[in-house]
């Protein structure tokens, strides 16, 4: 489990142009990861 403050591991994910998003491919750029606990949470 993550912890707050805990580095991502990698992944990748499906990205609306088609190709793939790999998060150890843009380490030197700001993202922001959200995470939120169930469907229909408001955020």
């Amino acid at each position: 489990m993550l912890k707050k403050g805990d580095k991502a591991p990698d992944f990748t994910l499906p990205s609306d142009d088609g190709g793939n998003f790999k998060l150890s491919e843009n380490r030197r750029k700001n993202i922001v990861l959200y995470f939120y606990p169930k469907d229909n949470t408001s955020g």
